[in-house]
């Protein structure tokens, strides 16, 4: 892992980030106002790219239940929970994970829509819920990435399938 340091005008700031995204797995993008006005100074953690360290679609979710019945489960936690109260990581696991599956869905069928964005969404949702939770010693529930690693960052669904494949092996 390094860090890269950039200097530039603040309109080219998503430029910029996105060009460091294509070549690396960059972490989260710290920035602060440069000595010259206008620019900013970007701080990013990276690391070369990985082989692909995901679980596929069909490994993550060869056992899970339907999509419909895991919708079902998904609206009535939501539904059944006391008011004011937090839904879990269980919830938001399961959530991201059908998301993630009706994406994969639409995404063979070249079907049109913003199922892709909702399950980003929801496994971004899930990445900071396991962050800030402190889960076993690196953050996360059991698996090689954490939710901040640079590879999380890059793929939030991969974090999922990596997640949910865990979940899903410990709960059988």
């Amino acid at each position: 892992m390094f860090e890269i340091r950039v200097i530039c005008e603040t309109p080219d700031r998503e430029a910029v980030v996105s060009g460091l995204r294509s070549q690396f797995n960059i972490g989260r993008v710290r920035s602060s106002l440069s000595l010259t006005s206008g620019g900013e100074r970007l701080y990013i953690t990276a690391d070369l790219p990985a082989a692909n360290p995901w679980p596929t679609p069909e490994q993550a979710y060869a056992v899970a239940p339907s999509i419909v019945r895991e919708i079902g489960w998904t609206a009535r936690a939501a539904a059944e929970r006391p008011l004011y109260t937090d839904l879990g990581r269980e919830f938001w696991l399961r959530k991201a994970a059908v998301l993630d599956r009706i994406a994969l869905a639409d995404d063979r069928e070249n079907a049109p829509g913003d199922a892709a964005e909702a399950a980003t969404k929801a496994a971004r949702r899930l990445m900071d819920l396991d962050s800030a939770s402190g889960l076993g010693p690196s953050g996360h529930a059991d698996g090689p990435y954490v939710p901040d690693h640079p590879e999380s960052t890059r793929n939030p669904r991969g974090y999922v399938r990596q997640e949910y494949a865990i979940w899903h092996k410990n709960n059988q």
